[in-house]
């Protein structure tokens, strides 16, 4: 039977490993990710984990440890945030392109300069072609629970890719709310152990891994990879089944949506502003005012025809993005816009950004964001881009 106990969503993800039960374990603390490491480090302390836990000198090297005990077909996780992720970039890509199916939660915060610790997206965008499945988590429940099923996901064999959930700062990762969580032995059935049914290292049978590959493989092998994208697609929504299944909670799949069935207007965000936006929904519905929300839960791979399925009826969507491609839009519309070109219904899409830095976002702010996607409804195109809560 599960217990419930008051975690934030930081320890939430430390549960998620100490239940997950990896063998390796390599860790470097950055604000504001340093209590799950922390965490997991008195599960082992205290033996109630006995994962091996590895301390090195930078998040760089924690993921080298982490592609190491990988390769050897060990479960392994970590976690990150910000800069710390951008110190790993090339370690992601050596993950991915590996195939190896590292675990990871990463906490959204601003990158610098100047020194900023609260959240924004920034820092997880940056890396979304880096070949790691994504997720984004609203709450501290959806963190432990995602952790689960990205092992699940990561390690089957038709998928073989490392992943990511993301969690905002502060908002998250630090506030405390009431949390099941479960012994290892009580997922076995949704989560066996992981054995290795690629290739690994084994010194009792040599190989050489890595090498250099010319023009006449590389191209193969990268399309393996997008491959292996679209396993993962066909398999997100089974896992979601079976954990419901065995576990009696769902998430909303790739696109977690609230009232959107008759929606004129629907806005789309990511992490807590996605489940604040069901706030503004609610308040704008008691005003007579058709208003609906779609929580992107999962970014890549990027759910596409349910994106267009929730075009088939609305008549305009506004798109908040917590991060910019910079000279370009926001990124979350941007992929939005794109799988709309590629539909039978095109409406306008208004691009939005908000709460970079931390900046607080409120369902107000919310109301008064999708009251804009009505203007943009009546013209029938969006306009410029907006910076919304711009103090210039």
């Amino acid at each position: 039977m599960p217990k419930t106990i008051s975690v934030s969503g930081n320890h939430a993800a430390a549960w998620a490993c100490r239940t997950a039960e990896p063998a390796v374990i390599a860790a470097y603390p950055i604000t504001p990710q340093t209590t799950v490491v922390e965490k997991i480090a008195d599960f082992v302390e205290a033996g109630e984990l006995s994962s091996q836990y590895v301390r090195v000198e930078s998040e760089h090297s924690a993921m080298a440890a982490c592609i190491g005990a990988s390769a050897l077909g060990l479960r392994t996780f970590t976690a990150t945030s910000s800069h710390g992720l951008l110190l790993m970039a090339e370690m992601l890509h050596w993950a991915s392109r590996a195939r190896l199916p590292v675990v990871m939660p990463v906490i959204n915060r601003a990158v610098g300069p100047p020194w900023n610790i609260w959240t924004d997206h920034t820092d997880s965008m940056s890396q979304r072609d880096a070949g790691w499945i994504q997720f984004y988590a609203s709450n501290n429940q959806e963190v432990y629970d995602t952790v689960l099923m990205l092992f699940r996901l990561s390690e089957d064999a038709k998928v073989l890719l490392p992943s990511m959930v993301m969690l905002d700062a502060f908002i998250l990762s630090h506030t405390f709310t009431p949390t099941k969580v479960y012994e290892h032995k009580e997922i076995a059935d949704f989560l066996p152990d992981y054995v290795a049914g690629h290739w690994k290292i084994d010194p009792k049978d040599p190989m050489a891994t890595g090498n250099i590959a010319g023009p006449e493989h590389y191209y193969e092998l990268s399309y393996a990879i997008h491959e292996g994208f679209e396993a993962a697609r066909k398999l997100i929504p089974r896992v979601e089944r079976e954990f419901e299944k065995h576990f009696g909670r769902s998430h909303g799949g790739f696109i977690d949506t609230y009232r959107c069935e008759d929606a004129e207007v629907i806005l789309w965000a990511q992490g807590t502003m996605g489940e604040e936006a069901q706030l503004a929904v609610e308040n704008l519905r008691k005003q007579g005012i058709a208003a609906g929300s779609a929580r992107l839960r999962v970014f890549r791979p990027f759910p596409v025809e349910q994106v267009q399925k929730l075009a088939a009826k609305a008549k305009a969507f506004v798109v908040v993005d917590r991060s910019i491609s910079y000279g370009q839009t926001g990124s979350q519309v941007a992929e939005i816009r794109g799988a709309l070109y590629r539909g039978s219904k095109h409406i306008p899409v208004q691009g939005v950004v908000a709460g970079l830095g931390g900046r607080d976002v409120t369902h107000t702010d919310l109301e008064k964001i999708i009251q804009i996607g009505f203007d943009v409804a009546d013209k029938g195109e969006p306009g410029p881009e907006i910076f919304y809560g711009l103090k210039r």
